[in-house]
This record gives structure tokens, sequence and C-alpha cells, in this order.
């Protein structure tokens, strides 16, 4: 078990010194859940957004983590659950009601279900529960996106790849998040010359956004194993132009980090061809949003990898990679494992929890050893088992396993 147990410790761990908040607020409008241990010393206000499709399935099994690990650790969460995306949409005719703006900004993390599905695909950009995720990342100011691929050894015949190829693959993606094409102006329709319909986007950085963003990659990377790849198209576009010649000029203030350079369409190449070259890899904003899902895909599932979003100071936003999966919500088919696991990246980043994210970490693993599966990651040998009791394995496990050290 410890030498499964340290492939999920996410060791990229430099937001502590960008963390501002150190003893968090109190609202009168929270439900407050009283855990067991006696006078808890400290006290969190967690936002849930369960949003659409398997969103509320998997909160609800990672909620009962979260009260658990902190009724066994001695402090105590308290609970507001806002709508969002297709929810919030359908009851207030907006994807992200500023009340639900406004109690994330206010806590001290949000944890983030899934948002959309088919039902709201054809609405107008504004009214698409996407566009509510974008809100929210811009409003919270979490600039950097950690989504860590890691192929547990109880899961690498999941994988699609050769086991030679996905065995000992542990790489941290590092995303921007709140710049580039996504949010660039100007952006639009039009016409050209030739009185043709356009659409037009901007990918455009200022250096700051690329400084900041790259500090945290060399400052992950120096947690892990010492190497990082910045991922650019340069030889193109300008933007990335200027992101690698920042990135280089940042490389002397950390000399114990090994540097490279990698263009995007030869990075996705190389995930799949050898993905165990890579440790950190920091990237601009739409294409760490396409490398990192192609990356998930090592582990045999999107299922199984969750994400922290953070930013200089306040509160992060916690979420698994996965998307709503209209085709099975309701029917406790989804795995709730991404959805846990983001839950203790809430604890380590967001709360500063570390032996509550790591009772977490521990319990998947074990849970994963004890041979119980959901669908998406099911092989022959192991037991098939729904949303809801693989929440509730998990839980047996965190009750009964004491975390590795620190």
């Amino acid at each position: 078990m410890a030498a499964s147990s340290s492939s999920l410790q996410f060791t990229a761990t430099p937001f502590n010194q960008f963390h501002s908040k150190q003893v968090p607020k109190h609202a009168t409008n929270w439900g407050t859940i009283r855990c067991s241990a006696a006078s808890p010393s400290k006290s969190y206000n967690i936002t849930l957004l369960p949003g659409d499709g398997i969103g509320p399935e998997v909160i609800s099994v990672a909620k009962n983590a979260l009260q658990l690990v902190a009724s066994i650790e001695g402090f105590e969460v308290a609970f507001e659950e806002m709508p969002m995306g297709g929810a919030a949409l359908d009851a207030v005719g907006v994807p992200l009601p500023a009340e639900t703006l406004n109690s994330a900004k206010k806590s001290d993390a949000t944890l983030l279900g899934a948002i959309g599905g088919y039902k709201w695909d054809k609405n107008e950009k504004h009214l698409k529960p996407e566009t509510g995720l974008l809100q929210l990342r811009e409003g919270l100011q979490v600039f950097a996106n950690l989504r860590p691929t890691t192929v547990l050894p109880q899961l690498v015949d999941a994988s699609t790849l050769k086991k030679e190829v996905a065995e000992g693959v542990d790489l941290m993606v590092v995303r921007e998040l709140t710049g580039g094409i996504y949010f660039g102006k100007p952006r639009g329709f039009g016409t050209n010359e030739n009185g043709q319909e356009i659409g037009f986007n901007t990918e455009v950085y200022a250096a700051y956004e690329i400084d900041r963003i790259a500090r945290i990659a060399f400052e992950t990377a120096r947690k892990r194993r010492g190497k990082l790849c910045s991922v650019d198209k340069a030889n193109v576009l300008e933007a990335s132009m200027l992101w690698r010649k920042i990135v280089t000029a940042l490389a002397s203030e950390y000399p114990d980090v090994e540097l490279s350079h990698m263009y995007v369409d030869n990075a996705a190449m190389q995930l799949v061809r050898n993905p165990k070259q890579f440790d950190t890899i920091v990237t601009n904003n739409i294409f760490g949003d396409i490398l990192s899902d192609e990356a998930s895909m090592i582990t045999g599932s999107i299922g199984m990898l969750p994400s922290a979003s953070l930013g200089a100071a306040g509160p992060g936003l916690f979420e698994p990679i996965h998307g709503s999966a209209p085709d099975i919500a309701g029917q406790d088919k989804a795995n709730p494992l991404a959805t846990m696991l983001s839950a203790a990246m809430l604890l380590k980043y967001g709360l500063g929890e570390e032996k509550a994210a790591q009772r977490i970490e521990a319990a998947v693993l074990d849970t994963l050893n004890r041979g119980f599966r959901t669908g998406d990651i099911h092989s022959a040998g192991h037991k098939l088992v729904g949303c809801k009791e693989m929440g509730e394995e998990v839980l047996k496990s965190i009750d009964s396993k004491t975390p590795a050290a620190v």
C-alpha cells in the first residue's frame, strides 16, 4: 500500500505562499455540519456547486468524505449549496447567478461537480452553462489550473495504451486559466471583404499573465522531479513567442529546474508516444484544455482525475475534469473518485489540511485495492459497483485507515 499511496500524493504544493486567507469567515446562512471531534479549533466554509448531469451524484459522495475526514481530524466544515450551469439557467435564467458567485467568493473553497448537457447546447452563448464556468473562474481570479495525471498500479490495464507505455506515468499539467483565446478581445462575428460571414477570436497574453503562471509551474516542478516542459506554438504565434521569451528568462531564477520547450502539436504526439518523459507541463489556456484531456485518457478514464484552480489569494475552485455525462445521469453509474480526489485537493491546496487530504487519497487507493470498480474502469475479476456504493466503500476505508506521514 505504501508504494501505491505515493502515486496519489499530489506533491506540487507551491500555493501556500500565495494564499492570504488564514482564518475563514463565517456566514449566518451556512448549514453548519457539527463534527464529532470535541471543540474543533478550526472551521471552514465550503461552497458546493452540484451543477448538472452526474454532478449532484458525485458531489453528494464527496461531501460525505469531507464531513468524515473533518470529524476525524478535528476541524469543522460548513456547506452552502448553490445553483450553477444548466440547473441555474432552469431556475433563474442565468448560468451563474450573482448569489452563487458571492457565495464562492466568501467561502474558503468551492467544490464543483459538472455543468452542461444536451438540453442547453443550442442556447445563445451568454445562456450556455459553459459561460457560467468561465465567469466563475474570472470572478474568483483563479488563473492557475493544476491537473495531475497519475496511472495507478491498480488501473494500468484500463489504459488504452500498452502497459509498458502507461505504467508509471505521473505528470502535472499547469494550465493558464483566465487569459488567452477564451477571454481575448476583439471577438465576435462579422463580415469580410467578400461579404462572407466570419467568426473571430483573439489569442492575447500580457507579460504579467505569463510570468505568474510560469512561476507557479517552476515552483510545481521544483517540488516534483525538477523537470518543466513549456508548451507553445512559438514558430507561428506571436503570443507564443512572447510566452517562450518570458518563460526562458525566468529559468535563471530556478537553476534546480530543467526547462525544455515543445510545440503543442509535438507535445500532443509525445503524450501518446512516451508520456513518462513528462514531469510538469506549463501551457496556455486552450493548449492546456486540450492536452490535459488527452493526458487524462492515459489513465484509462477521465472519471479518475481531479483538478485545482487557484489564484494569488482568496478561495480556490476544485472540480473533476470530466463532464456532466447526461447519458448516465441519475442512474447511479457515475465514477465519484475524481470528485473525491478533487475534495482531497481542496483540503490540501485550499485549506492546508494535508492529513485530511491524505486520508481521502489513501482510502481511494485502498478501495481500488479491494477490487471495487465503477463501469468506466471495470474489468474482469473486479466487483462492479455504482456511484453510491463506491462512495460508501471509500468512506469505510477513510474510517479504518490512517494516513501516511506528511
